[in-house]
């Protein structure tokens, strides 16, 4: 998979409520040391959904013929295609609840979380959330598709480690900036959560498509 193809994939991954726990670890107390623990999460997480995805579609590649990537008609484009619908379906029951959203009450509950909480989290915001299994999914057929082995797959791991470090790296760089933006940032999150949900899905079907 070429860097074109991956860095969507990773921004992805992360748009949703991966990113707003991002930027809600770089405003606590503790906030280096729980970002580093959200990340190795990240990292983790990725890395275990990847190897299971690849896992999941080299079966359904002994089962049926996933065919070529390039091939608009093979099995493997037509379960993207599948996974398309999915998404457009999740975006439009986000429209219409839109004026009644809020984000996931367990992310009010960060503030206070530690390093290894923080590391649960990152886990568990990668392997549950129904938007990376169907990114994570779509890699590992993708690596089946054109016979690559498991490591192929380790630049999409690394960039969406990259992207979720990236709060972490503005508060590093922009100290004093940042610490003032990343609250602001987590507030608008928390009430346009559901158009936070929909550019996901936007992006990811785009990604398909084009």
């Amino acid at each position: 998979m070429s860097s074109v193809e991956i860095l969507p994939l990773a921004i992805t991954m992360m748009v949703g409520p991966q990113i707003m726990s991002a930027v809600i670890f770089v405003t606590t107390p503790r906030a280096v040391r729980a970002s580093l623990g959200f990340l190795a999460g990240v990292a983790v997480g990725t890395t275990v959904g990847v190897a299971i995805m690849w896992g999941v579609a080299a079966l359904l590649g002994s089962a049926v013929d996933l065919g070529d990537s390039s091939d608009k008609g093979s099995a493997g484009r037509i379960i993207q295609y599948v996974l398309v619908g999915l998404l457009a379906a999740g975006m439009v029951k986000n429209w219409v609840g839109r004026a009644t959203a809020e984000p996931p009450k367990w992310l009010g509950t960060l503030m206070t979380a530690g390093p290894m909480r923080a590391f649960k989290v990152g886990v568990l915001v990668i392997l549950l959330m129904p938007s990376d299994i169907v990114v994570m999914l779509t890699v590992g057929v993708a690596l089946v598709q054109s016979d690559s082995g498991f490591a192929e797959a380790l630049p999409f791991i690394a960039l969406t480690v990259l992207v979720a470090g990236l709060p972490l790296i503005a508060r590093l760089l922009f100290h004093r900036r940042a610490e003032t933006a990343a609250p602001k940032v987590r507030e608008w999150m928390n009430t346009h959560s559901w158009l936070v949900n929909i550019i996901a899905c936007a992006i990811f079907i785009l990604l398909i498509l084009v």
